[in-house]
């Protein structure tokens, strides 16, 4: 068997949502929590050293899946030309020991009610055998992803399967490549302090804020998305974490 794989530039995505779209226009799946390919952003930072971090994930189809092994009726399995891990939908009960086990919560459901069965990335299977790429990597706009065998891949790109944030790659062997993004770099060198004092009195707009701190200090909380979080109790709770993704 030959392990294909993914790999995502972290630098390139601007978590513009189109590959989840084109997976789901593909795949033909309704609008709502069932994401086979999920955006995830997260910010971290304050003014003037703010970040937007982006996470394009669907299954990596690992090469040590921890989700085959906890399914109860044996309805997931490895396939033997592209290493895909898929899920026959007959033999699914809905149990969600599968999604226990995933640390990057691959597995999707419609709903949350119970029995509901289990659907999750194919790795574009049906694409791959008229010789086309997955659409999360031919939908790309700044080709953040590519996709193909996993040796070359990682002779391509290097063995990086983990960024800030994602669980540890060792529990599962993902074959998921990642560039983490880069040392965020200023184009153009400014006086931070000079530009808080110049935004804090506007004129006639009045005073938009009391000092320095009102825009560099927050209380736990006031961010709504500080952290990566790939795993969630419910769909709605996952449908307010990537509330920015319309698919």
């Amino acid at each position: 068997m030959t392990q294909y794989g993914f790999h995502f530039d972290q630098n390139r995505c601007y978590a513009c949502q189109a590959c989840s779209i084109a997976c789901k226009d593909w795949n033909s799946i309704d609008p709502g929590a069932e994401k086979w390919l999920t955006v995830y952003e997260w910010e971290s930072g304050t003014f003037p050293n703010i970040r937007i971090h982006p996470l394009a994930y669907s299954c990596a189809h690992c090469e040590k899946p921890s989700c085959i092994p906890a399914c109860p009726e044996n309805a997931i399995y490895k396939e033997e030309t592209y290493g895909a891990v898929l899920v026959d939908q007959d033999k699914c009960t809905g149990c969600r020991k599968c999604y226990d086990a995933c640390p990057y919560g691959a597995p999707k459901f419609a709903s949350d009610d119970p029995g509901e069965k289990m659907s999750k990335c194919t790795m574009c299977i049906d694409r791959l055998e008229e010789g086309l790429k997955p659409l999360c990597a031919a939908s790309c706009p700044l080709r953040a992803f590519d996709f193909g065998p996993l040796d070359e891949l990682i002779e391509k790109y290097t063995d990086i399967r983990w960024a800030e944030g994602m669980p540890s790659p060792e529990i599962t062997e993902p074959a998921y490549l990642i560039w983490p993004q880069r040392e965020k770099e200023p184009l153009v060198p400014f006086d931070a302090e000079r530009a808080i004092e110049l935004n804090r009195q506007r004129g006639d707009l009045g005073t938009m804020f009391e000092t320095k701190e009102d825009l560099t200090e927050f209380e736990s909380g006031t961010i709504g998305r500080s952290e990566l979080r790939m795993k969630h109790e419910s769909m709605a709770e996952l449908m307010r974490a990537t509330r920015n993704d319309m698919a």
